[in-house]
């Protein structure tokens, strides 16, 4: 199944070397203030932090990258769909910005931007999934997509399922 959500590629299309997440990049248990139920996932962009609310007042905290200036929403969603390996087809706006990306991307590729995992957003044609390009995590660099840690994006797929509640958070 091809997937079309908006991420930044610009020049990301050429092959790289996959890179896995810095190991103190793996996600913490933290306090976390908000009134989220447990099960929530909220994304503060300004932090460019990600976090899976538990209960008593703690979350799971991941740094993740987010949309970059003009491609930044905020709202609340739900995750549609949950995908390994997914196939990547660019959507109008990339593709018009980077003319030469392939029409699709097969799932495993290291240009794929989705890396191994994505979960898509209803509503739209967002995701938070991960990347084969660690060195964007933790900036402003999609187009509206939340970039994880290809270790990140497994251990949160793990935790949730379709249906759960997403917040993104100016």
């Amino acid at each position: 199944m091809t997937i079309k959500v908006a991420v930044a590629l610009a020049a990301m299309v050429g092959a790289m070397p996959l890179a896995s997440a810095p190991a103190q990049a793996r996600p913490d248990v933290v306090a976390f203030r908000g009134g989220y139920s447990p099960g929530t996932i909220v994304v503060r962009t300004h932090e460019r932090r990600l976090y899976l609310v538990l209960d008593d007042g703690r979350a799971v905290r991941y740094p993740v990258g987010v949309g970059k200036a003009g491609k930044r929403w905020a709202g609340a969603t739900r995750i549609s769909g949950k995908y390994r390996h997914p196939a990547w087809s660019p959507p109008a706006e990339v593709k018009r910005d980077n003319p030469r990306i392939p029409d699709v991307i097969p799932g495993g590729s290291p240009a794929n931007p989705m890396g191994v995992a994505a979960m898509t957003l209803a509503g739209g044609e967002y995701a938070i999934h991960g990347t084969n390009r660690p060195g964007s995590v933790g900036g402003f660099v999609s187009y509206g997509c939340v970039r994880m840690y290809n270790e990140d994006i497994s251990d949160l797929y793990q935790r949730v399922s379709v249906g759960t509640p997403v917040v993104v958070t100016q």
